[in-house]
């Protein structure tokens, strides 16, 4: 059996297997008189950001999943679209494909929204992730799930036909990216079906983009860093007419990873930075959960 993944660096690669479990919008001036100076800048309001990208079919944003400041701008970028009419849906990892809230109503309650997502809150705190969810779902716009379901995830260990889903060189990346996210500790003979979930769940959640994609409108997705880089994750795996932009949200020091602006090394189109988290020791924890208890 697989170990239960964990990733090893803070912004948390690629969720491939989670069994283990500011600025206020600014109003709709903030999009009608934008130009794109400064759009990008540390201090920008989220909503200026997200108009600065527009138009699109679609805005992916790559979270480290346990920076808090992440999921503020998260909701701030469900309600700059929402108040404009610009959201067509929101589109979750951290759920189902197959789960949505399209049949609630603007007034459902946490607990209906919850139930309708099958959520987990063990795997996705829903104290982080409820503020974007419930903001979309009181603009009345569907929030959906985009990640593989468990239950077929064995069957995508096996699917050989996910090995040509990406180039050579890109599945041998994410080959490596599946050796670091076990900080090592995986058997080889793992490596490339673990490496066949995660290109399963990327192909899930553009799927799920393209049945949410509404004319004139956004669908946003949330999802770990990993599954949103250009050439490895979720865009290799969308139609080429679907107009996109990535963005990382990056808890690191400015000095950390090259400019505020454009893409790192053609990843991201946007490195959108935050605070830096205190230092810990992914791989340590990883370890911890990974090595046998005691039977009593």
């Amino acid at each position: 059996m697989p170990l239960p993944y964990r990733p090893a660096r803070a912004y948390r690669l690629p969720l491939l297997l989670p069994l283990l479990a500011a600025v206020a919008l600014a109003g709709c001036s903030a999009f009608s008189s934008l130009t794109a100076t400064g759009a990008d800048a540390p201090d920008a309001p989220v909503a200026r950001r997200v108009a600065a990208l527009q138009p699109l079919d679609a805005l992916l944003i790559g979270e480290q999943h346990d920076a808090q400041e992440h999921h503020v701008i998260e909701r701030e970028t469900v309600e700059a679209l929402a108040a404009r009419g610009h959201l067509a849906a929101l589109a979750l990892e951290m759920a189902e494909e197959g789960r949505s809230t399209a049949q609630l109503g603007p007034a459902a309650t946490e607990a209906q929204v919850q139930a309708a997502l099958d959520w987990s809150d063990k795997a996705w705190p829903w104290a982080s992730y409820g503020p974007a969810v419930m903001a979309a779902v009181r603009a009345g716009v569907p929030v959906v799930g985009a990640n593989l379901p468990r239950s077929r995830m064995k069957n995508a260990m096996a699917d050989v036909s996910l090995d040509v889903q990406l180039n050579g060189e890109a599945f041998s990346a994410q080959q490596e990216a599946v050796r670091e996210g076990h900080c090592r500790m995986l058997p080889e003979s793992q490596i490339v079906p673990m490496t066949r979930i995660q290109v399963g769940r990327d192909r899930a959640m553009a799927q799920a983009i393209v049945k949410a994609r509404k004319p004139g409108q956004t669908v946003v997705l949330i999802a770990g860093a990993g599954h949103v880089v250009r050439t490895l994750g979720v865009p290799q795996h969308l139609p080429d007419d679907v107009r996109i932009a990535t963005v990382r949200l990056l808890a690191a020091p400015a000095s950390a990873a090259g400019p505020e602006t454009g893409p790192q090394t053609g990843d991201y189109d946007r490195i959108w930075r935050t605070p830096p988290l205190p230092e810990k020791d992914y791989c340590a924890e990883f370890k911890r959960q990974a090595r046998p208890q005691p039977r009593t």
